[in-house]
């Protein structure tokens, strides 16, 4: 009997251990995501958060891919190509009223309106001295209906120019500045670390920054998933949230570490990495009102069909 006993004891240790086992394995193999992000400085949080190890601390096997385009990004985590998109506001929100069903989990880059990280760069044989100056100007932006095309065309608007004067065209970051030597547009909006990249090459010059007539702090980009990916990765999408965090508070920490990091992820030549200006603030946060501040800018421009509903845009 006593034997039976102990057999069975020792079944059901071996069965525990066996279990205890699996549990150990599962919690040791990371959660792998695919990140896209496009060749700017506004991801810089990021790229510190995955040089330092934050992501793999908190379990996550991240893999940032680079996307030209940013407005090509909600396909993409449509199709599951990706599993998170650094897609701009506008984009992210034109999404979203077009019927996708995503959903904001960390935010990254913000900008203020006495930010200088972007501008509208000219020909060198351009003269820009007015708003007016730009209609019949062609112009590259970095994806139709996103963040640097939708912020210069509320500027525009502001300063009494009718937006449909300029005529606009998608140009990659890492196109611009071979496109505008090439002559193919007037200018391009961009951002750091192109917009440096191209003034000291002397291929443009800066003629507008355009930030000046924003009412407050406006995030840049989001972090964002499909609401099914999401919801079947709550856990693994707060950490990626805490690691971004994680990345905001140490940003700034090591000026060297954080270009080297920024050049793994945009590749740049030396000298234009060493010299260029990192002028970016971050924030892992998406408050409401920031979001609501982009609403009213895209409304305005009659980009939304739909009332949107704050509440469901942002993970908890």
């Amino acid at each position: 009997m006593k034997r039976k006993i102990y057999a069975a004891f020792a079944i059901l240790a071996a069965g525990l251990f066996t279990l205890g086992l699996q549990n150990a394995l599962v919690a040791q193999t990371p959660t792998k995501m695919k990140v896209a992000y496009t060749a700017t400085s506004d991801f810089a949080s990021g790229f510190i958060a995955a040089e330092s190890g934050y992501f793999k601390n908190r379990g996550l096997d991240v893999e940032f891919q680079l996307i030209p385009l940013n407005s090509t990004m909600p396909a993409a985590l449509q199709s599951g190509s990706i599993d998170l998109a650094g897609t701009t506001l506008p984009v992210f929100l034109q999404a979203v009223d077009s019927g996708l069903d995503l959903i904001a989990i960390a935010g990254s880059g913000i900008t203020l309106p006495s930010d200088q990280n972007f501008a509208i760069v000219v020909k060198n044989d351009i003269t820009i001295a007015k708003p007016e100056d730009y209609a019949g100007k062609r112009i590259g932006v970095p994806g139709i209906g996103a963040f640097l095309h939708v912020l210069f065309q509320n500027w525009l608007i502001e300063k009494g120019v009718d937006i449909k004067k300029v005529t606009f065209v998608e140009v990659s970051f890492p196109q611009m500045a071979d496109v505008l030597r090439a002559g193919n547009v007037d200018g391009v909006i961009t951002g750091e670390p192109i917009m440096s990249r191209i003034v000291q090459a002397n291929i443009g010059k800066v003629a507008t920054y355009f930030n000046e007539v924003l009412k407050g702090e406006m995030p840049i980009i989001v972090y964002s998933s499909t609401r099914k990916w999401y919801e079947a990765n709550k856990a693994a999408a707060k950490a990626f949230r805490d690691a971004i965090a994680e990345g905001v508070l140490n940003v700034r920490k090591d000026d060297a570490f954080l270009r080297a990091s920024i050049g793994k992820y945009i590749k740049l030549p030396p000298e234009v990495l060493k010299t260029m200006p990192i002028n970016g603030q971050w924030r892992a946060e998406i408050p409401e009102e920031s979001m609501a501040r982009w609403i009213g800018i895209m409304e305005k421009q009659r980009m939304l069909r739909t009332k949107l509903n704050l509440k469901r845009l942002v993970a908890e």
